[in-house]
C-alpha cells in the first residue's frame, strides 16, 4: 500500500545518502583491518628484531602473546558490528 505521501516503498530506496553512508562504513571496517593488521605487524617486527639482536625475548613474547590475539578479537568484533550493518539493509 503506496504511503498517503506518494512515497513508495522504502526498502527500494537506494538514494546518494545511502550510498555514502554504505561507503563510509565499508571505509571505517578497511581502516580497521588496515590499523590492527598493521599493530600485528609491527608486533611480529619487534619480535625478529630482539631475535636478531640476541635480546632476550622474553618481554616481547610475553608482549605479543597477548597483544596479538586482543586486537585480533577487537578486529573480529569490529568486522561482525560491520557486517551486521552492512549486511542486511532490507529491514530498516
Amino acid at each position: 500500500m503506496p504511503s498517503p505521501s506518494g512515497g513508495g516503498d522504502m526498502r527500494r530506496v537506494t538514494g546518494a545518502p545511502d550510498r555514502t553512508v554504505r561507503a563510509l562504513q565499508w571505509a571505517m571496517a578497511g581502516l580497521a583491518v588496515l590499523f590492527i593488521g598493521g599493530i600485528v605487524v609491527w608486533i611480529i617486527h619487534l619480535i625478529r628484531t630482539a631475535w636478531q639482536l640476541q635480546d632476550v625475548p622474553s618481554a616481547s613474547i610475553g608482549i605479543s602473546l597477548v597483544a596479538i590475539p586482543v586486537f585480533l578479537t577487537l578486529l573480529g568484533v569490529i568486522l561482525y558490528v560491520f557486517w551486521g550493518l552492512l549486511g542486511d539493509r532490507g529491514e530498516r
